[in-house]
């Protein structure tokens, strides 16, 4: 037997009732086999089938990939910075975004444009009124996904430097939640990787946005 450590986010913890668990498989036993199991144990868990993304020892895998004692594993439910002494360009944070720091981190003398977002909590969605947010995130991988799409960027387009920071936990209306700045010699290109970054952020980094409605409900947002 072997027994690996699962964590659990959003609204996976919610219904196993904890962060994180210990689970015996037998020798040889995959992801796949794994959620298998979970499955069984929390049944509301089948619901997600087919719609998470797996990762092992923080780093993506699949439903075939082999596990061993003591491996880490993380259920990835569909996915909707503060600034450090020494300026990380990717980086998860529970205290306040400043835009300043990354733009002087991304901007070199070559860069004719300097593109920055900031996605920023608004009062309602869906014409339904909000009260606040929470951010989640599994910090161990989205930092180095972040570093990823980046990369991805930076192939497609001439870029130079690209900062990407996230916070969480709870923000209020009109707080900053992810900044994404982008260098680049011409604003086209700034422009368009800028764009992109946000779109694969929320396709494959995992964090999660749960919305508190002004009615006192919540919800996780997918």
């Amino acid at each position: 037997m072997i027994t690996v450590r699962v964590r659990f986010f959003a609204g996976h913890r919610d219904i196993v009732g904890r962060a994180e668990q210990t689970f015996p498989l037998a020798v040889g036993a995959t992801v796949g086999t794994l959620w298998s199991h979970l499955v069984g144990a929390y049944p509301r868990l089948a619901g997600y089938t087919g719609r998470i993304l797996f990762a092992v020892n923080q780093q993506y895998a699949d439903a075939f990939t082999p596990l061993g004692d003591g491996d880490e594993v993380a259920f990835i439910p569909p996915v909707s910075g503060g600034t450090p002494t020494e300026l990380e360009p990717f980086h998860i944070t529970t205290t306040p975004l400043d835009p300043a720091p990354l733009v002087a981190y991304v901007q070199t003398p070559a860069d004719g444009a300097v593109v920055t977002f900031a996605g920023v909590v608004r009062n309602q969605f869906d014409g339904r009124a909000t009260a606040f947010l929470t951010y989640e995130a599994y910090a161990e991988l989205a930092v180095p996904i972040f570093g990823q799409i980046a990369a991805e960027a930076q192939a497609r387009w001439t870029l130079g430097r690209v900062a990407i920071h996230h916070r969480v936990g709870t923000l209020a209306i009109g707080e900053t939640a992810i900044l994404v700045v982008v260098a680049a010699p011409h604003r086209q290109a700034a422009y368009a990787a800028s764009s992109y970054i946000m779109d694969r952020i929320k396709t494959i980094a995992p964090i999660w946005k749960r919305e508190h409605w002004a009615d006192g409900s919540a919800a996780w947002r997918e």
